[in-house]
Protein backbone atom coordinates (compact mmCIF):
# COMPACT_ATOMS: atom_id res chain seq x y z
CA UNK A 1 0.00 0.00 0.00
CA UNK A 2 1.25 3.46 -0.93
CA UNK A 3 1.73 6.07 1.69
CA UNK A 4 1.76 9.00 -0.37
CA UNK A 5 -2.22 10.33 -0.87
CA UNK A 6 -3.60 10.25 -4.55
CA UNK A 7 -6.33 11.99 -5.38
CA UNK A 8 -8.88 11.30 -7.70
CA UNK A 9 -11.69 13.53 -8.81
CA UNK A 10 -15.14 12.20 -9.74
CA UNK A 11 -16.22 13.40 -13.22
CA UNK A 12 -19.69 13.20 -11.78
CA UNK A 13 -19.38 16.65 -10.58
CA UNK A 14 -18.35 17.90 -14.07
CA UNK A 15 -20.12 20.23 -16.48
CA UNK A 16 -21.18 17.20 -18.74
CA UNK A 17 -21.48 19.69 -21.56
CA UNK A 18 -17.78 20.04 -22.03
CA UNK A 19 -17.13 16.10 -20.17
CA UNK A 20 -13.36 16.29 -22.70
CA UNK A 21 -12.15 19.86 -21.72
CA UNK A 22 -13.36 18.47 -18.09
CA UNK A 23 -10.86 15.91 -18.16
CA UNK A 24 -7.92 17.45 -19.73
CA UNK A 25 -8.18 20.60 -17.27
CA UNK A 26 -7.89 18.04 -14.18
CA UNK A 27 -4.99 16.65 -15.95
CA UNK A 28 -3.27 20.03 -16.11
CA UNK A 29 -4.58 20.62 -12.90
CA UNK A 30 -2.72 17.92 -11.40
CA UNK A 31 -5.09 14.78 -10.68
CA UNK A 32 -3.53 11.64 -9.85
CA UNK A 33 -6.88 9.79 -11.42
CA UNK A 34 -10.07 10.28 -13.27
CA UNK A 35 -12.55 8.77 -11.25
CA UNK A 36 -15.30 7.51 -13.28
CA UNK A 37 -19.26 6.76 -11.26
CA UNK A 38 -20.97 4.21 -14.01
CA UNK A 39 -24.32 3.73 -12.66
CA UNK A 40 -27.43 1.48 -14.55
CA UNK A 41 -30.42 2.48 -12.49
CA UNK A 42 -31.10 -0.87 -11.51
CA UNK A 43 -28.20 -1.71 -8.78
CA UNK A 44 -28.35 2.30 -7.78
CA UNK A 45 -31.20 4.67 -8.58
CA UNK A 46 -29.68 6.47 -10.62
CA UNK A 47 -27.97 6.61 -14.59
CA UNK A 48 -24.82 7.99 -15.69
CA UNK A 49 -22.42 6.64 -18.22
CA UNK A 50 -21.42 3.77 -20.40
CA UNK A 51 -18.40 2.56 -22.31
CA UNK A 52 -19.02 4.67 -25.44
CA UNK A 53 -18.23 8.08 -23.39
CA UNK A 54 -15.45 6.10 -21.75
CA UNK A 55 -14.24 5.72 -24.80
CA UNK A 56 -14.02 9.58 -26.04
CA UNK A 57 -12.36 10.30 -23.17
CA UNK A 58 -9.42 7.97 -23.23
CA UNK A 59 -7.60 9.72 -25.56
CA UNK A 60 -7.82 13.20 -24.03
CA UNK A 61 -5.36 11.94 -21.38
CA UNK A 62 -2.94 9.82 -19.84
CA UNK A 63 -4.43 10.12 -16.77
CA UNK A 64 -5.34 6.18 -14.87
CA UNK A 65 -8.70 5.82 -15.67
CA UNK A 66 -10.30 4.83 -12.24
CA UNK A 67 -14.26 3.53 -13.47
CA UNK A 68 -16.36 2.46 -10.12
CA UNK A 69 -18.98 0.18 -11.48
CA UNK A 70 -22.70 0.03 -9.70
CA UNK A 71 -24.13 -2.61 -12.55
CA UNK A 72 -25.67 -5.63 -11.75
CA UNK A 73 -24.89 -8.55 -13.08
CA UNK A 74 -20.94 -6.98 -13.67
CA UNK A 75 -19.65 -9.43 -15.44
CA UNK A 76 -21.76 -8.43 -18.47
CA UNK A 77 -19.72 -5.74 -19.06
CA UNK A 78 -16.44 -5.62 -17.52
CA UNK A 79 -15.09 -6.62 -21.46
CA UNK A 80 -17.02 -3.19 -22.33
CA UNK A 81 -15.14 -1.22 -20.17
CA UNK A 82 -11.69 -3.06 -20.02
CA UNK A 83 -11.78 -1.94 -24.29
CA UNK A 84 -13.56 1.40 -23.74
CA UNK A 85 -9.98 2.13 -21.79
CA UNK A 86 -10.73 1.51 -17.90
CA UNK A 87 -7.18 1.01 -16.08
CA UNK A 88 -8.96 0.33 -12.35
CA UNK A 89 -12.57 -1.44 -12.50
CA UNK A 90 -13.96 -1.44 -9.68
CA UNK A 91 -17.21 -3.59 -8.06
CA UNK A 92 -19.19 -4.09 -6.06
CA UNK A 93 -19.47 -7.77 -4.06
CA UNK A 94 -23.36 -7.96 -4.47
CA UNK A 95 -23.49 -7.11 -7.82
CA UNK A 96 -21.80 -10.83 -9.14
CA UNK A 97 -22.59 -14.21 -7.78
CA UNK A 98 -19.15 -14.91 -7.89
CA UNK A 99 -16.88 -12.63 -6.75
CA UNK A 100 -14.06 -14.52 -7.24
CA UNK A 101 -14.86 -14.95 -11.21
CA UNK A 102 -15.12 -11.43 -11.45
CA UNK A 103 -12.19 -10.73 -10.12
CA UNK A 104 -10.46 -13.28 -12.69
CA UNK A 105 -12.13 -12.07 -15.66
CA UNK A 106 -11.12 -8.23 -14.92
CA UNK A 107 -7.43 -9.60 -14.37
CA UNK A 108 -8.06 -11.49 -17.98
CA UNK A 109 -8.36 -7.67 -19.40
CA UNK A 110 -5.20 -7.11 -17.83
CA UNK A 111 -6.48 -4.63 -15.52
CA UNK A 112 -6.34 -3.56 -11.90
CA UNK A 113 -9.33 -4.86 -9.74
CA UNK A 114 -11.13 -3.17 -6.87
CA UNK A 115 -14.03 -4.57 -4.49
CA UNK A 116 -16.26 -1.53 -3.18
CA UNK A 117 -17.85 -1.58 -0.25
CA UNK A 118 -21.38 0.16 0.75
CA UNK A 119 -21.44 2.13 3.88
CA UNK A 120 -23.11 -1.29 5.31
CA UNK A 121 -21.59 -3.75 3.45
CA UNK A 122 -19.29 -5.57 6.15
CA UNK A 123 -15.18 -6.46 5.40
CA UNK A 124 -15.91 -9.49 5.01
CA UNK A 125 -17.61 -9.52 1.98
CA UNK A 126 -14.07 -9.00 0.46
CA UNK A 127 -11.64 -10.30 3.31
CA UNK A 128 -10.98 -13.40 1.76
CA UNK A 129 -10.31 -11.96 -1.62
CA UNK A 130 -7.45 -9.31 -0.28
CA UNK A 131 -5.00 -10.49 -1.68
CA UNK A 132 -6.03 -10.94 -5.31
CA UNK A 133 -7.50 -7.21 -5.60
CA UNK A 134 -5.47 -3.60 -5.78
CA UNK A 135 -7.91 -1.74 -4.68
CA UNK A 136 -10.60 -1.59 -1.82
CA UNK A 137 -13.29 1.29 -2.57
CA UNK A 138 -15.42 2.44 0.65
CA UNK A 139 -18.25 4.55 0.12
CA UNK A 140 -18.59 7.11 2.82
CA UNK A 141 -22.37 7.75 1.39
CA UNK A 142 -24.92 5.21 0.00
CA UNK A 143 -24.62 5.00 -3.80
CA UNK A 144 -26.58 6.64 -6.55
CA UNK A 145 -25.99 10.52 -6.34
CA UNK A 146 -23.23 12.81 -6.18
CA UNK A 147 -23.34 15.59 -3.51
CA UNK A 148 -24.28 14.01 -0.70
CA UNK A 149 -23.03 14.12 3.40
CA UNK A 150 -20.22 11.91 4.28
CA UNK A 151 -20.98 9.53 6.79
CA UNK A 152 -18.26 9.16 9.53
CA UNK A 153 -19.27 5.27 11.08
CA UNK A 154 -17.57 4.18 7.99
CA UNK A 155 -13.93 5.48 9.84
CA UNK A 156 -13.88 2.58 12.12
CA UNK A 157 -14.24 0.51 8.87
CA UNK A 158 -11.50 1.85 7.17
CA UNK A 159 -9.52 1.64 9.98
CA UNK A 160 -10.14 -1.93 10.51
CA UNK A 161 -9.34 -3.00 6.94
CA UNK A 162 -6.21 -0.78 6.76
CA UNK A 163 -4.66 -3.19 10.08
CA UNK A 164 -5.88 -6.08 8.10
CA UNK A 165 -3.78 -4.97 5.03
CA UNK A 166 -0.89 -4.08 7.37
CA UNK A 167 -1.25 -7.74 9.01
CA UNK A 168 -1.16 -9.37 5.88
CA UNK A 169 2.00 -7.42 4.44
CA UNK A 170 -0.42 -6.93 1.49
CA UNK A 171 -0.18 -4.04 -1.35
CA UNK A 172 -3.45 -3.17 -1.85
CA UNK A 173 -5.00 0.61 -1.89
CA UNK A 174 -7.63 2.08 0.62
CA UNK A 175 -9.53 4.93 -1.36
CA UNK A 176 -12.92 6.43 -0.40
CA UNK A 177 -15.81 8.34 -1.38
CA UNK A 178 -18.47 10.07 -0.62
CA UNK A 179 -18.86 13.56 0.56
CA UNK A 180 -15.22 14.17 1.18
CA UNK A 181 -14.15 18.32 1.70
CA UNK A 182 -11.23 19.97 3.06
CA UNK A 183 -12.90 19.11 7.08
CA UNK A 184 -12.72 15.62 7.13
CA UNK A 185 -10.00 14.47 3.98
CA UNK A 186 -8.05 14.19 7.05
CA UNK A 187 -9.85 11.62 9.10
CA UNK A 188 -9.98 9.66 6.45
CA UNK A 189 -6.57 9.87 5.78
CA UNK A 190 -5.79 9.04 9.16
CA UNK A 191 -7.94 5.75 9.20
CA UNK A 192 -5.89 4.66 6.45
CA UNK A 193 -7.21 5.91 3.20
CA UNK A 194 -4.45 6.69 0.52
CA UNK A 195 -6.68 7.58 -2.48
CA UNK A 196 -9.10 10.32 -2.21
CA UNK A 197 -12.43 10.60 -4.15
CA UNK A 198 -13.89 14.03 -4.31
CA UNK A 199 -16.68 15.80 -6.92
CA UNK A 200 -18.42 18.24 -5.54
CA UNK A 201 -15.10 20.11 -3.40
CA UNK A 202 -12.88 19.77 -6.50
CA UNK A 203 -15.02 21.25 -8.55
CA UNK A 204 -17.21 23.78 -6.94
CA UNK A 205 -14.98 25.12 -3.92
CA UNK A 206 -12.67 28.59 -4.54
CA UNK A 207 -14.90 29.48 -7.30
CA UNK A 208 -14.39 26.17 -9.22
CA UNK A 209 -10.15 26.39 -8.63
CA UNK A 210 -9.25 22.77 -9.54
CA UNK A 211 -5.94 23.03 -8.95
CA UNK A 212 -5.77 24.68 -5.61
CA UNK A 213 -8.44 22.07 -4.20
CA UNK A 214 -6.58 19.03 -5.34
CA UNK A 215 -3.68 20.90 -3.62
CA UNK A 216 -6.08 21.09 -0.66
CA UNK A 217 -7.12 18.08 -0.30
CA UNK A 218 -3.96 16.42 -0.77
CA UNK A 219 -2.34 18.07 2.29
CA UNK A 220 -5.14 18.77 4.72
Amino acid sequence: MSSSIKISPSILSADFSKLGSEVISLEKAGADYIHIDVMDGHFVPNLTIGPEVIKKLRPLTKKTFDVHLMISPVDNFIKDFANAGADIITFHPEATNDTAKTIELIKNEKKKVGISLKPKSKIELLENYLHEIDLVLIMSVEPGFGGQKFMPEVLEKTRNLYEIIKKKKLNVDIEIDGGINFENCNLVKKAGANIIVSGSTIFKENKGNLKKNIETLRKN
